[in-house]
């Protein structure tokens, strides 16, 4: 009987832990299983401390190596205020413990701050909220800062990466190199035309934050690698950049000009060695420029070239075996067709021109009439392969292509003014590259702004190159070179500063009106002045343009393109002409 009752203990006991195990067993699966990851996000939220990793932008440099634009990193120092407390610290001489108050005077040694603004920082936030885990303490401290404040070892105090585009040139190359947003969004330029070579990518990581507030060592754990930016080269020279774009601001304020372009091309190679605009953008300073004035207009803004189109319109000729610098022509000081076209030229002048005096004096009416010995087609098509109505091969974020019509969209005055600069626009960069080309025996290299990118990994990747074109023929080219050089020895540029001894340089001016808004011309123009250099063997094409100058004179831009031949001459050390200049008749 007795041994009956203890089995039945014995049982009922087995049983009561039968039924405890299962409610835990039940319990920990719930936990475990069941719930376990609504506990886990909560857990996460409570214990985990999410962070972004920061991916370092990648630099621009020019063809030298410099840095145009690049990453600095500043950091925003926060606060736990419900963690701010004493705490104890190893020094030389022993154990020392520091208050809120001596901790907030370190800080502020490093941050330029009172201690008690820090101080007060710490209570307003647990004044608003007694469990306040976070506060600004300061923001956008330098590495140096970060580094000295970290060194204090102060535990309640933590830090923020905040990455930030910086330009150690300041507005040299600013136009083209563009800029980024608040964020690091590339916005405008290169930036964000090369985005793809320089651009970062974050990654994100987690570590465990202790009750006290105290990042818990070694529980960091990366969800995404951060990815870093590649470097940008250019053909760009900074140097190079920095003198022209102060000589053209000098050149545009003393004029009273409203904006300036100038672009020096390599000609064998197509590299675009300086893009100058004036007003000149720092992009350190968006703000502090006028939003027209942010892009670059060398690329961006086309216009009606003027005169320095009657060189292209010489050199189709020239290449179609259709004139030669000697062909004659009666260039009066009005002509009109018998199609109803009508032009004049901008003042008088001897009417019995041959085309190198057609040229030298800039005849609208001569180039005219020698131009109609083109086929409409034919013209359109030397001015296609000349590069115009189309992009250029860099690819500028927002490039224009300027507006070339069809030839069988021409109306009676466009079928000639176009001859002379009229009736189509261009950008400085087509005209550049056209000039190049003249400079190149007749082929259009492609241009480029880009030499290379170099990915974080050290993978070196060069842009596609477009094929080389045959514009005219290498003859066409070297003559319409010797015409242009004789507008230097025969005209008045010879006598404005633009010789150079011991140097050889072809060139052209143009005078182009501006549109007024309403359908007519209006009292401004746009000056320009073309050169290649050495013209016996080039080596430069250079295209220089000022908006509104002072009684629309392009005679300012033959001292302004002396000095940058000049500087150009002394960095690539080039070499001087041999031999003199044909000389070309100018009437008959």
């Amino acid at each position: 009987m007795k041994n009956g009752k203890t089995r039945r203990r014995v049982a009922f006991s087995l049983l009561l832990v039968v039924i405890i195990t299962g409610v835990f067993v039940l319990r920990l699966i719930d936990i475990q299983v069941v719930r376990a990851a609504a506990y886990n996000e909560a857990s996460q939220g409570k214990m985990s401390i999410p962070e972004t990793v920061f991916g370092i932008r990648g630099d621009i440099v020019d063809s030298a190596g410099k840095p145009l634009a690049t990453e600095r990193m500043t950091y925003d120092v926060t606060v736990s205020p419900r963690n701010t407390q004493e705490f104890t610290r190893t020094t030389g001489t022993g154990v020392v413990t520091i208050t809120p108050q001596q901790a907030a005077q370190e800080i502020a040694t490093i941050t330029n701050q009172k201690p008690d603004d820090i101080i007060r920082i710490i209570n307003d936030a647990l004044a608003r909220d007694s469990n306040a885990d976070f506060a600004y303490v300061a923001r956008g401290v330098d590495v140096d800062a970060f580094k000295a404040i970290s060194a204090l070892d102060i535990p309640w105090i933590y830090f923020e990466q905040n990455p930030a585009r910086a330009y150690p040139n300041g507005a040299v190359a600013g136009n083209v190199l563009g800029y980024v947003g608040s964020d690091g969004t590339p916005l405008a330029g290169l930036e964000l035309g090369a985005n793809e070579c320089v651009g970062a990518v974050d990654g994100s990581q987690s570590y465990a934050r202790g009750a006290d507030g105290v990042r818990i060592p070694g529980s960091t754990v990366v969800s995404q690698g951060a990815k870093n930016g590649g470097t940008l080269k250019l053909t760009i020279d900074s140097d190079l950049q920095w003198f022209t774009q102060q000589a053209l601001s000098s050149a545009a304020v003393a004029t009273n000009a409203r904006w300036g372009m100038a672009v020096v091309v390599e000609v064998k190679t197509g590299h675009l060695i300086t893009v100058v605009d004036y007003p000149t953008l720092d992009p350190n300073n968006i703000d502090g420029a006028d939003p027209a004035n942010r892009g670059s207009r060398v690329f961006t803004s086309p216009y009606e070239p003027g005169s320095t189109m009657k060189t292209l319109t010489a050199a189709s000729l020239v290449d179609a075996g259709l004139a030669d610098s000697s062909t004659q022509v009666n260039s009066p000081y009005f002509i009109q067709f018998p199609n109803g076209a009508k032009f004049h030229d901008w003042g008088p002048h001897p009417s019995n021109l041959t085309l190198e005096g057609v040229l030298m004096w800039s005849s609208n009416t001569g180039i005219a009439q020698l131009g109609e010995r083109l086929k409409p087609e034919v013209r359109y098509d030397y001015l296609e392969k000349f590069g115009l109505g189309q992009e250029s091969a860099v690819g500028f974020p927002g490039e224009s292509t300027g507006l070339l019509r069809s030839w069988d969209a021409w109306d009676n005055q466009s079928y000639y003014t176009m001859l002379f600069g009229q009736g189509l626009t261009l950008t400085a960069i087509q005209m550049a590259s056209a000039y190049a080309t003249l400079g190149n025996g007749g082929v259009r290299e492609p241009l480029s702004l880009v030499e290379n990118c170099t990915a974080s990994d050290g993978t070196v990747t060069l842009p596609i190159k477009q094929e080389a074109i045959k514009v005219v023929s290498p003859q066409a080219a070297r003559t319409t070179l010797d015409m242009m050089e004789n507008i230097v020895t025969q005209g008045w540029l010879g006598d404005a500063a633009l010789s150079i001894p011991g140097y050889r340089i072809a060139a052209k001016t143009g005078t182009a009106e501006q549109s007024d808004g309403n359908g007519a011309y209006s009292d401004k123009f746009i000056v320009s002045l073309a050169t290649v250099f050495p013209s016996d063997h080039p080596e430069y094409a250079i295209v220089m343009s000022l908006d509104a100058p002072d009684g629309n004179s392009n005679a300012p831009l033959a001292p302004l393109m002396n000095q940058v031949i000049k500087q150009i001459i002394k960095t690539k050390q080039v070499q001087p002409s041999s031999g003199e200049a044909p000389v070309f008749p100018l009437y008959y």
